[in-house]
């Protein structure tokens, strides 16, 4: 059969709804930087335009005609071994797009799929078409499935409202100030066009969602949301890093065997609970600074763009500023928390820490007067939330910036003791915290729980046992743990438990 014809009968049995939906996942917003070709920036003709057309005319010809053009080029495309392109990972996401809808074409070869994904280092694991979508855009899917027309509707008045923002910019005026979203796919179109147009305003990305918390604020919640939907509820959907789906993130565990008793009930205990997270994992036995330095350079690679997170655990002796390796040498803490974050690859995504080794040798020792509880009083002050308002600054969006990003932003580092304190271990389980750790989310796995709750949570736990040194002074201690946080969303633990072994074969 020619070409054209399966194209068409393709597109002819997707409902408009999808082939909106299709179009978002496909015109992605943020090109991974590591690729050849990915400074090539898409125009908002090729991104927004259809959008804009489809929404003014109530037509899908455009959006129908970008993914014929898309799938023409996909059967049309050479895989060669050679850099990876912008093109090869706009093909992934276009399968990956197409399996997530349903609407994968018959004719696709999937062989093409296999061979780019070779071109990344793909395992079988990360062969999941899971995988290759962006957490984020599904997350903007699902706040665009809980509002209706009307709903999309009033956010669109709200945005032409902002003249500064939209002063110039043609596609807003192609689809007008007033507009009927309620035809079968236009509501999510607008969506879609809306979003995208802050994206690349550069108002809005997968965690600076601030400026459509405030478009979607000024929707009335009686005539705006789906059912057992509200305003407060989208929001807060808004509020969370996007994890959406398989993998959870990338967990990389990092563990000293050597004179560290229960040391590999630790490896077993952490790679069990990443697993049963939805987590893909990669541990390193008796790290040295040379295998440190290489697992860097290999977490810089391409496909690691397409995590949502990413997790690190590092288990070793150490004092107050340094962890000690297999091999004697030693690295400073510091060095070790602020080389990872600045990765590119994980940038705007949560990274966490597990930093599991002693800070120093002093023991919160059980014995004396000293320990005795003590109580403190403080003052407080009830001050009306209208006072506050109105003293409070008027932010216009000409002073936020959304550009430039510390890198240590969206790191949270967790440490088993606090500084120049033992962190506690048993002969035969390893680490205290780590077992502690595993088992409290595991509990928690599909109560909607996040990190810094468990945390919290573990905080609690582990100060509650009475710890023994192991040496012949048998002194009995407590152990007291904290975190570091450099979140600007919450990191919501997944609602799925993962079986245990959780391998996936390449596209079928």
């Amino acid at each position: 059969m020619d070409e054209v014809i399966q194209v068409t009968q393709w597109l002819s049995s997707i409902t408009p709804r999808k082939k909106a939906k299709l179009f978002f996942f496909t015109t992605h917003a943020d090109a991974p930087s590591p690729m050849v070709g990915s400074n090539d920036v898409d125009t908002h003709e090729e991104t927004q335009l259809p959008l804009a057309t489809t929404v003014a005319l109530h037509n899908f010809k455009n959006i129908d005609e970008f993914l014929k053009k898309k799938v023409i080029t996909f059967s049309c495309y050479n895989v060669i071994e050679n850099e990876i392109t912008k093109t090869d990972y706009e093909h992934l996401r276009f399968y990956s797009a197409c399996k997530y809808l349903d609407v994968v074409p018959p004719f696709l070869d999937l062989e093409k799929i296999s061979a780019i994904q070779n071109k990344f280092e793909m395992t079988d694991e990360e062969r999941d078409y899971r995988l290759l979508l962006d957490s984020a855009d599904l997350v903007l899917e699902k706040v665009c499935d809980s509002l209706k027309p009307a709903g999309v509707s009033q956010m669109w008045t709200a945005l032409r409202k902002a003249r500064n923002l939209i002063r110039g910019v043609k596609t807003i005026d192609i689809i007008g100030f007033f507009v009927d979203p309620n035809p079968t796919g236009i509501k999510e179109c607008l969506f879609f066009f809306i979003v995208r147009f802050l994206q690349k305003a550069d108002k809005i990305n997968r965690v600076n969602t601030n400026r459509l918390e405030r478009l979607i604020a000024q929707c009335d919640e009686s005539s705006s949301c789906e059912e057992g939907k509200t305003i407060d509820f989208i929001i807060d959907s808004l509020r969370f890093y996007p994890t959406e789906l398989y993998p959870f993130g990338f967990c990389l565990i990092m563990c000293v065997i050597e004179g560290r008793d229960g040391a590999m009930q630790e490896i077993e205990k952490t790679m069990e609970i990443s697993r049963h997270l939805g987590m893909i994992t990669h541990t390193e036995q008796n790290p040295t600074k040379e295998a440190i330095e290489l697992v860097k350079k290999e977490l810089m690679k391409p496909k690691y763009q397409f995590y949502s997170s990413f997790t690190c655990w590092f288990m070793s002796h150490g004092d107050s500023n340094s962890m000690v390796l297999a091999d004697g040498e030693t690295i400073e803490r510091e060095w070790f928390l602020t080389s990872f974050p600045d990765i590119s690859t994980f940038q705007l995504k949560p990274k966490v820490f597990f930093m599991v080794s002693c800070r120093g040798a002093n023991k919160f020792s059980l014995k004396g007067d000293e320990f005795e509880g003590h109580s403190a009083t403080c003052d407080y002050y009830d001050i009306g939330s209208a006072l506050i308002r109105n003293r409070m600054l008027d932010i216009t969006d000409s002073v936020r910036d959304i550009s430039y990003v510390q890198p240590m932003m969206d790191t949270l580092v967790a440490y088993s003791t606090i500084l120049d304190h033992l962190s506690g271990r048993a002969n035969t389980h390893g680490s205290i915290y780590v077992d502690r750790a595993c088992v409290l989310m595991s509990e928690n796995i599909s109560r909607g729980r996040s990190s810094t709750e468990i945390l919290e949570h573990l905080s609690q736990d582990l100060h509650e046992l009475l710890q023994e040194t192991m040496d012949e002074d048998r002194i009995v201690y407590k152990q007291a743990c904290h975190y570091d946080s450099f979140f600007r969303k919450t990191l919501q633990l997944p609602y799925t438990r993962h079986p245990k072994e959780d391998v996936h074969s390449a596209p079928q």
